[in-house]
């Protein structure tokens, strides 16, 4: 399962809104997170994000790095994750902030290329 994922149940494959899935049911769009928060569609999904907004934006910034230097981050990467969404917040976290942070980066600019 998804947990995520079933926040957006109510959108079919090309983004447009449903009530019912392709049996005629009504789609149920609830989910749990592993912590076990409950949620009910996309805004409850946002509203639990926003509580934890600091853990989330943390988690994002952490798991766009390890794609961009494509591998897992390791522990000398936490100051550089820090840095990035503390100076994110300057500018109200926006995408392109993080973004940026992560190109300008030094395990984003020093890595190698497998050759």
């Amino acid at each position: 399962m998804d947990p995520l994922g079933l926040a957006l149940e109510n959108y079919d494959a090309i983004g447009r809104w449903r009530i019912t899935g392709e049996a005629g049911l009504p789609i149920d769009a609830s989910g749990q997170l592993p912590n076990g928060s409950q949620f009910y569609g996309l805004q409850g999904l946002r509203g639990l994000l926003l509580e934890r907004s600091d853990e989330f934006i943390g988690t994002v910034t952490e798991k766009l790095l390890a794609y961009a230097m494509g591998r897992p981050p390791e522990y000398f990467d936490k100051p550089t994750i820090r840095s990035i969404v503390r100076n994110a917040a300057l500018e109200n976290h926006s995408w392109s902030s993080i973004i940026v942070g992560i190109v300008q980066s030094a395990p984003f600019r020093k890595r190698r290329s497998e050759s």
